[in-house]
């Protein structure tokens, strides 16, 4: 697999206040352990390693549904929502942002003492994908965050983030081990970035082999390096013997690596895609807008008319089993079947992580404030569900599926939602149900 996808996001600063932070630490465990417990560790990596869904994952817990710091936000709660249990579950969450990011290969050395597993192949393993991301593919973007994912069996999922201050916007990059053969050719299914004045420079292209051993060899020929160097005036252009354009194999191989680039696939999108030679899969790669609120746009309508009908019309009397935390009603059932979209959606789920704000809100008041009580009654169920799921009673987690598979079902007779209506309702509400924000 390798790169599994990209996400460019709008630069969003501002800390997480400790209220939703709990909250978050709490929520992200629970639906994880959930996660592992009905498909197991590698299919946790596999929804980790996808764009849309690592998205909405962070937007169901609170976070703001758009920005750059659902990486950091998602990366930091499950780092502090699974230490207590990260042994018994066998999950792994090191690296993080700045930092964090640097100590990422004392973290890994530390979770090989543990399991057994090879420390100095997972360092060099997060060094490669970071330099791959950072130097062998060069988009424009900083790296300043590595989130580093790993399981006891050996399988690891890579996040990490760049930063591009000239277009406000952050990039984040989803590496998987499963079946990952190499990691300087062609890691990847697609390159993709936005399209650019200059190319992206892809020096994992097949193509760019002979570059890549041009620089290898380069490295060990300084006085060579050095003396090309002198030949370049300050106007541009190589001076000295030979023709005009004339060029050594190895300068050559260097020029080729510049046009080993990304083709626009897509033109008049803004998008540069290029497909490995005779496939047409297109990594996952998801784009979204500068603007906080939530738009109708911004949201799959007959998808969120679904979780609304299932928890309007049929959520308090056909599934009981969710309902037997005190004060559990229709509001709390539509937060729980967007929660168990994230447990059992499909990857073409997740294109439109906005929805999943309506969940729980966002701490910048986009869509609403934080239901606090709503939030709370959502993770008290779920932690019920997960706690007797352990002991081999699936009772509430199969409610769940039944509540999933009934907003589907309901989705086909959708014709129309009133978002704004919808927003407006939760505002009016929202002093009632604890509403906050920072």
């Amino acid at each position: 697999m390798g790169r599994t996808g990209t996400a460019t996001l709008p630069l969003h600063g501002g800390a997480i206040p400790p209220w939703l932070s709990a909250r978050m630490a709490a929520l992200g465990r629970v639906i994880v352990e959930a996660i592992a417990l009905e498909y197991g560790k590698k299919e946790l990596l596999r929804r980790l390693s996808h764009p849309g869904w690592f998205q909405a994952f962070g937007a169901v817990m609170g976070m703001d549904w758009h920005s750059s710091g659902i990486t950091t936000a998602v990366v930091g709660a499950l780092k502090r929502g699974l230490a207590p249990v990260t042994h018994e579950l066998g999950i792994y969450v090191c690296g993080g942002r700045g930092r964090a990011s640097r100590r990422t290969p004392d973290d890994l050395l530390a979770v090989a003492e543990r399991t057994g597993l090879d420390g100095a192949a997972l360092v060099r393993t997060s060094r490669l994908v970071a330099k791959v991301d950072s130097a062998a593919i060069q988009d424009g973007y900083e790296l300043y965050l590595h989130g580093f994912v790993a399981t006891d069996s050996g399988d690891w999922c890579i996040v990490q983030q760049g930063m591009n201050p000239a277009t406000r916007t952050a990039r984040r990059y989803h590496w998987l081990s499963e079946s990952l053969k190499s990691f300087v050719e062609e890691p990847h299914a697609a390159i993709d970035g936005v399209a650019a004045s200059s190319p992206i420079v892809n020096l994992t292209d097949a193509r760019a082999a002979a570059a890549r051993e041009a620089e290898v060899e380069l490295v060990g020929r300084p006085d060579f390096v050095l003396g090309q160097l002198a030949r370049i005036p300050a106007s541009g252009g190589v001076t000295g013997s030979g023709t005009t354009g004339s060029e050594t194999p190895a300068s050559g191989a260097m020029a080729g690596a510049a046009t080993a680039t990304a083709t626009a696939m897509r033109q008049g999108s803004g998008v540069q895609r290029e497909a490995r030679r005779g496939e047409t899969l297109i990594l996952p790669h998801l784009e979204l807008p500068a603007h906080h609120d939530v738009r109708p746009e911004n949201i799959d309508m007959k998808r969120l008319g679904g979780a609304l009908r299932a928890a309007a019309e049929r959520g308090p009397a056909d599934f009981p089993e969710l309902l037997l935390t005190p004060g559990v009603g229709a509001r709390t059932v539509f937060a729980l079947a967007l929660v168990a979209d994230v447990l059992y959606g499909a990857p073409s789920r997740f294109d439109d992580p906005a929805r999943y704000s309506l969940a729980h809100g966002g701490k910048d008041g986009h869509p609403y404030p934080v239901p606090l009580r709503v939030y709370d009654k959502t993770l008290g169920v779920l932690r019920r569900a997960v706690e007797r799921a352990k002991l081999g009673n699936d009772e509430k987690l199969a409610a769940l599926r039944r509540l999933d598979r009934e907003a589907r079902r309901l989705e086909a007779s959708v014709e129309n939602v009133d978002i704004a209506g919808f927003v407006e309702a939760e505002w009016q509400s929202s002093s009632g149900w604890g509403g906050r924000m920072v």
